[in-house]
């Protein structure tokens, strides 16, 4: 009997610390990362779908977010400054992300590695932009939730991920920012008692 250790590993993500160049007043993990990023990139797809007719299986979108980060119990989570800082790092990172989808697609029974394939190695297009979409609007949370909290450590970061989900062209991304990313920055009694 064979002992697979690929959901074991994936387990590992709440072990994976985000943000961690910068003082945190609430600390965020690969793993709660993940299903956030998740849930907004499934609602993105359904708006595409249902506003914008893209020919698009939003649950297919889901599981592609839900492993966007999966190479991270390998690797870790590298900081943006470092992982940005020039082209050849930024191409060693993505070799090494390969590298870390390899081993963990060897983690599966050989049957089931042609299923995990395209969530651990995403292929360039529609579907993979909603989740990068779907990513920097999770981060931008994170910022506005810390921002909240007085901590004008990530102001600078806010500004720049602000400015780049201003630029997707997708309208349906922008469509999620105007209807649903002004909520995250309400208190528990206004989301209670909502004015709409």
């Amino acid at each position: 009997m064979m002992n697979y250790a690929f959901f074991a590993h994936l387990a590992r993500l709440k072990l994976i610390t985000r943000w961690s160049l910068m003082r945190n007043t609430q600390p965020e993990n690969d793993a709660e990362h993940s299903l956030q990023v998740a849930m907004i990139a499934h609602g993105i797809a359904v708006l595409g779908r249902d506003r914008y007719d893209r020919a698009v299986d939003p649950e297919h979108v889901l599981a592609m977010a839900v492993y966007h980060d999966a190479t991270e119990v390998m690797t870790g989570d590298l900081p943006t400054p470092v992982k940005y800082h020039s082209e050849s790092l930024r191409g060693a990172y993505k070799h090494l992300e390969s590298l870390s989808a390899d081993r963990l697609l060897s983690l599966l029974p050989e049957g089931m590695r042609d299923t995990f394939a395209p969530y651990l190695k995403q292929a360039p297009g529609y579907e993979r932009d909603i989740v990068k979409a779907a990513d920097k609007i999770s981060a931008y949370v994170k910022c506005l939730e810390e921002q909240r909290a007085g901590n004008r450590e990530f102001d600078f970061a806010a500004e720049n991920i602000r400015h780049t989900l201003d630029n997707i062209a997708y309208p349906e991304v922008q469509d999620f920012l105007r209807d649903f990313l002004p909520a995250f920055d309400m208190t528990l009694d206004e989301l209670n008692h909502p004015t709409v």
